[in-house]
């Protein structure tokens, strides 16, 4: 008979407990901000990743510049610039001119990519011709360069400068969707026609 009564006293308590609504707003807000904090947290990744890639694309455009300015000549003395355009030519060399401008961004990291010519190593430098399509379409190397393109004209002298960045999460681990790509390097290319 006590066992009955102390089984209906807790069955009795389990319904109260259950029918009490008290606090219920509290847990509910603290599901849904987490899962908004969560959301933000993310957006906020998503958006350092965007900002890195524009940077990385920045400093490719930058180091294509800085080649133009430090080896354009417009009589073409000193193309093609990955083999002319060092001392005692020009007072400074093609790739110093280059690391300098890529590393003038905010991103510190940012650095010449390996092997990125068709041909040369990095930079990358050979002759291209326009196709109907606005596209490049390697003709030759700075050593054999062509004389002349398909369409007649002569081919130009095309400089490469790809640039990488290794990019790391903000929020490393499960929380956000970016940290997957964390040591996943940013590559970016740029070209330059010299001449």
């Amino acid at each position: 008979m006590a066992n009955l009564r102390t089984a209906a006293s807790v069955s009795k308590k389990l319904r109260l407990f259950g029918a009490d609504a008290r606090g219920v707003a509290g847990i509910e807000f603290g599901v849904t901000g987490l899962l908004l904090v969560i959301g933000l947290l993310n957006a906020v990744d998503v958006g350092y990743y965007a900002y890195q890639r524009m940077e990385v694309e920045n400093a490719a455009e930058a180091g294509a510049q800085a080649a133009w300015q430090t080896c354009h000549d417009p009589n073409g003395s000193i193309l093609p610039a990955t083999v002319n355009c060092q001392p005692p030519n020009t007072a400074i060399t093609l790739n110093a001119a280059i690391t300098a401008a890529i590393q003038s961004t905010t991103l510190k990291g940012v650095t010449l990519a390996s092997g990125t010519g068709a041909i040369n190593p990095n930079p990358g430098e050979g002759y291209y011709c326009v196709n109907a399509s606005n596209a490049l379409i390697f003709q030759g190397s700075v050593s054999s360069p062509p004389t002349v393109c398909s369409s007649g004209v002569a081919p130009g002298d095309y400089l490469q400068v790809q640039v990488t960045y290794p990019y790391q999460s903000l929020f490393p681990g499960s929380i956000s969707v970016m940290s997957g790509w964390s040591g996943i390097p940013i590559t970016k290319t740029s070209w330059m026609r010299m001449g």
